[in-house]
């Protein structure tokens, strides 16, 4: 099992930067993915992280603006957001995957998944 909880969500004007936490318990040594999802649409991926750190993949949208990376001595991972734009309004989620070699970057081969927290984007 691998208890998620996301942080650092809120309210930004464009142009800003964010970043978010995902502190995990439990089985802590998983590969970590970001997905979003925003009101109407489906969750999308955003950017996935390997067990070591080593290995990161981003959506095109997001790429150049946004990175992840860990620190497994705290069993915490961040997304590190520049550049906002109202486009990335969404609900963000962190969830962890147990058993591949590399992260996924399909939602459904998640096995755990974190509440999410809001960030909006709007000046």
């Amino acid at each position: 099992q691998v208890q998620l909880v996301e942080s650092g969500g809120g309210l930004a004007q464009p142009g800003d930067s964010l970043r978010l936490s995902c502190a995990a318990s439990g089985e802590t040594n998983v590969n970590m993915g970001w997905f979003r999802q925003a009101p109407g649409k489906e969750r999308e991926f955003v950017a996935a992280i390997s067990r070591s750190g080593g290995i990161t993949f981003y959506a095109d949208s997001v790429k150049a603006r946004f990175t992840t990376y860990r620190d497994n001595s705290k069993n915490t991972v961040y997304l590190q957001m520049n550049s906002l734009e109202s486009e990335d309004t969404a609900r963000y989620y962190c969830a962890a995957e147990i058993s591949r070699i590399t992260p996924p970057q399909r939602a459904r081969l998640y096995d755990f998944w974190g509440q999410g927290t809001q960030v909006t984007v709007s000046s």
